[in-house]
């Protein structure tokens, strides 16, 4: 079977892996999930206890959750190499360190925006809080990672890598959630710049908004989410 990636919308961090998923060019399938609705209800807990997207389901049927370890399990099938370099490289460790970065601090940055956000009954005082610690929290954080860009068009080398994917999926928060202008951070923008031109990026963002889109072919179809916690769920 194809693995199938369940990613959520709106604005899910797992739009990025939806993107390497076609740069990867094998077969896949996807589950789009309401992360404000069917991501919450109880018997998502059968495919994540968390809650939380992107969640895999993998060509052997086991359910492998968390984005570093589902982008790892890319990797080791990227035979052509087409969106990682050799394991054992430099060019490797280098993607290896910029998408732990990216999934840990750069991310984690914006958690007090987002339960600002979504905090229910609101507690204004409080949120005024987060939304300042937050910010500035994630100013901090691009101004590291802006450090980290080099001189090649992307993270690592000529071409997109998973890092790429793990930052194009994070990048967008930085206008949502109105912390400042991207053009604070040049290198950043001229890499966001590069890829949401590309055509996988594309694919992938018009289908989180739910566009009937044609991507590069090995994409084989969505299936609802209630099918695949029927079939894979624990």
């Amino acid at each position: 079977m194809e693995p199938i990636l369940i990613y959520g919308f709106p604005l899910g961090s797992s739009m990025g892996l939806v993107a390497a998923l076609e740069w990867l060019g094998k077969p896949y399938r996807l589950c789009r999930v309401d992360m404000l609705g069917e991501m919450r209800e109880p018997s998502y807990a059968r495919i994540n206890a968390r809650h939380e997207t992107p969640a895999l389901i993998t060509d052997q049927g086991r359910a492998l959750t968390e984005t570093m370890a589902i982008a790892e399990w890319l990797a080791a099938r990227d035979d052509d190499r087409r969106i990682s370099p050799d394991p054992l490289s430099a060019q490797s460790d280098r993607m290896r360190q910029i998408m732990a970065f990216i999934n840990t601090g750069f991310t984690g940055a914006f958690s007090p925006l987002w339960v600002a956000l979504e905090m229910d009954p609101p507690r204004p005082a409080l949120q005024a809080a987060l939304r300042e610690y937050g910010k500035e929290a994630v100013i901090e954080r691009h101004d590291k990672l802006e450090a980290m860009v080099g001189d090649d068009p992307y993270f690592v080398g000529d071409r997109p890598t998973l890092a790429d994917a793990l930052f194009i999926g994070i990048a967008r928060w930085l206008e949502f959630h109105e912390v400042a202008d991207p053009g604070r951070w040049p290198k950043l923008a001229a890499l966001r710049t590069r890829l949401e031109a590309d055509t996988a990026v594309i694919f992938a963002t018009a289908l989180e908004s739910g566009d009937g889109v044609t991507g590069s072919g090995a994409f084989r179809g969505h299936i609802p989410l209630a099918e695949v916690i029927d079939r894979f769920g624990t």
